[in-house]
């Protein structure tokens, strides 16, 4: 273990994942202080919120995925020292983003009517139709966020967006308590004060992000070329091609998990509630992969621009290291507090003893959650973004799904099933995508002997 921490490429991960890992965990939190929230108000507004966090997520992660296309091309620009090329991928992603989340905006403005259909419990859907109709509004100034994020993670800045995530989240903790209860002279609005303070917080944490990017001087190359570089299709179409195919591979798991949710819904309002408490948990955890997933991208972007293969090697074994060590430990987590972590979310004994059994299997998928998303952000740094969404298609829509349902109902092994059908998807993923890499690294340091 000594060794390993000594080893340099393990290292400048971690200096560069370490900022990330905490934006990650930030941006998940704003959703688990909504659940915490929600969960002492009652079983049916915390549903509620679930609920429509689930659909909204679904369209959301796309365009964050879309966001995530800038950063490899913008480690390249920046490997060749070109400030222009640089703030012309910041503007053009600032508005293929933009636009990839007002079009996600209008689809699901048009989405909260078709709530009735869904066959979850009339109480839910009742409540999670306002909630919704307010939440769908942060889609617009996360575009800023991500945006502003992922051009800082191209420069190997991961440092800036850390700062605005905290701020963002303790705007969101206030927002909470003062909108639900009426504190601090604040209008008492019930569950949907967690709605509007989830939105306000994202809201200022996208315009801020964007007032430092012109401002600060670390990216003046920004305030002197943007208004000089024009849009440019080539540079869109770049964008277009890593980003959606990154949206496209969030999405699949996403559907996956919210597919899942609504099949929980269909056994009541507490399988809602402990699905989305150990889904809360998992993401947690999710988040401390996705920060050295993406420090890995950065890394593997630099060397491939480098043509240097042995290091994109080197620094892809490192990243796989680390993060099979730290999402090993929160397996162990999972399993000592399996009956303890549910009690922060509820006090109702039928969603505790669920979401106790639900966060064993979640421990059981840490290690495969980790190596997947560690795996598509390698591959992505090194521009090979098809294959691994045709992996991740299969796996949770040709694997998990049916799986799930069979599970569940024929089975009748309910929420339990579809969480160890969720499992099998992940496993899939990670154990693919690790062949994939090997074939991409062996074949081009071939190329380059």
């Amino acid at each position: 273990m000594r060794k390993r921490f000594k080893d340099t490429h393990v290292l400048d991960t971690i200096q560069l994942a370490w900022p990330l890992v905490i934006t990650q965990v930030g941006h998940i939190l704003v959703g688990i202080v909504d659940n915490m929230f929600l969960g002492q108000l009652g079983s049916a507004e915390q549903a509620a919120g679930i609920f429509s966090n689930n659909l909204y997520t679904l369209i959301l992660v796309f365009t964050i995925g879309v966001s995530y296309a800038s950063t490899p091309l913008v480690t390249a620009a920046k490997e060749s020292q070109d400030l222009t090329k640089q703030t012309s991928l910041f503007k053009n992603s600032l508005y293929l983003n933009f636009g990839i989340a007002l079009l996600s905006f209008f689809i699901l403005f048009f989405s909260s009517g078709l709530f009735v259909h869904l066959k979850q419990p009339i109480e839910v859907t009742n409540l999670a139709i306002p909630f919704f109709d307010v939440l769908i509004l942060s889609m617009l100034p996360i575009s800023f966020f991500f945006s502003g994020k992922q051009y800082c993670e191209g420069l190997g800045n991961t440092r800036i967006a850390l700062v605005i995530s905290i701020s963002g989240n303790l705007i969101n903790i206030i927002l909470n308590y003062t909108l639900i209860y009426g504190k601090l002279g604040m209008p008492q609005m019930g569950y949907m004060g967690s709605a509007w303070a989830s939105f306000i917080a994202r809201s200022c944490m996208g315009i801020g992000f964007l007032f430092y990017l012109f401002r600060s001087p670390l990216t003046k190359e920004i305030r002197h070329f943007f208004f000089k570089v024009k849009l440019n299709l080539t540079e869109l179409k770049d964008l277009a091609r890593i980003g959606f195919n990154a949206g496209l591979q969030f999405t699949f798991e996403v559907a996956a998990f919210s597919i899942a949710g609504l099949m929980a819904g269909r056994f009541g309002k507490e399988h809602i509630d402990a699905h989305g408490i150990a889904l809360n948990l998992a993401a947690f955890t999710y988040m401390f992969a996705s920060g050295i997933s993406g420090a890995a991208t950065i890394r593997a972007g630099k060397f491939r621009a480098q043509n240097n293969w042995l290091e994109v090697k080197k620094s892809a074994l490192a990243a796989v290291r680390l993060v099979l060590t730290a999402m090993g430990l929160f397996a162990l987590l999972f399993l000592a507090g399996a009956s303890v972590l549910p009690h922060a979310f509820s006090a109702e004994p039928d969603i505790v003893k669920l979401t106790s059994q639900l966060l064993v299997i979640a421990a059981m998928f840490q290690l495969f959650d980790g190596l997947q998303v560690t795996m598509i952000g390698i591959l992505r740094g090194l521009d090979d973004v098809k294959i691994p969404t045709y992996v991740t298609l299969v796996a949770y829509w040709v694997v998990a799904i049916p799986l799930a349902y069979f599970f569940a109902f024929p089975l009748g092994l309910k929420t339990t099933g579809i969480w160890l059908a969720l499992l099998a998807a992940l496993a899939f993923v990670a154990v693919a995508l690790s062949w994939r890499l090997q074939i991409v690294i062996k074949r081009n340091t071939k190329r380059v002997d």
